[in-house]
């Protein structure tokens, strides 16, 4: 049988550029080295939203990104179930701005890679305080609570989520380069 000179391995894959002040964290020790480095080598970091944010790199992106698209689902199912026709109309455009926006996001679990990944975390936190706002400020939290909680629930979990994930770019849309 022949043997074939081609292998597919994690360790193989081509790597990106990181410039040498990117570190990797110590929340990326806690995954399987083979993950984590394939992240760190084919990935680009972000660089921290108002030179702070995130608090915390201990949420894979994969994981955040799964989260966005589940909470799209989650926030639009509420709409659509509730009562109220402006909870619908709140639940549907907030679900699918998140899905829409994480379709489009430079990350692996998206079709196209148009929007920074430091835009998409400015969005996530827009995308968090308009569901917890709305509820109160379209007049639904009483007459539709289910939906009001869901919506304010699911914004703060995507706040918090936002602070947390360690966000990297596939591509880099929209770098400057570094200057040393």
């Amino acid at each position: 049988m022949a043997q074939s000179n081609v292998s597919l391995g994690v360790y193989e894959l081509p790597t990106t550029y990181l410039p040498p002040d990117d570190v990797p964290t110590a929340e990326l020790a806690s995954l399987a080295p083979g993950v984590r480095e394939a992240q760190r080598t084919t990935t680009i970091p972000s660089r921290p939203l108002l030179g702070a944010a995130p608090l915390a790199r201990i949420i894979p992106e994969d994981v955040h990104s799964a989260l966005d698209y589940s909470n799209g689902l989650i926030v639009a199912l509420a709409g659509l179930s509730a009562r109220t026709k402006a909870a619908r109309i709140a639940g549907v455009a907030l679900g699918a701005s998140v899905i829409f926006v994480s379709l489009l996001t430079d990350y692996r679990m998206s079709l196209a890679k148009r929007i920074p990944i430091e835009a998409h975390e400015v969005i996530d936190h827009a995308f968090g305080v308009s569901a917890i706002a709305a509820p109160f400020a379209l007049g639904y939290a009483k007459r539709d609570p289910l939906a009001a909680v869901i919506h304010v629930a699911a914004g703060a979990v995507t706040i918090l989520g936002s602070l947390l994930t360690d966000y990297r770019a596939v591509r880099g849309a929209g770098r400057r380069p570094r200057r040393a």
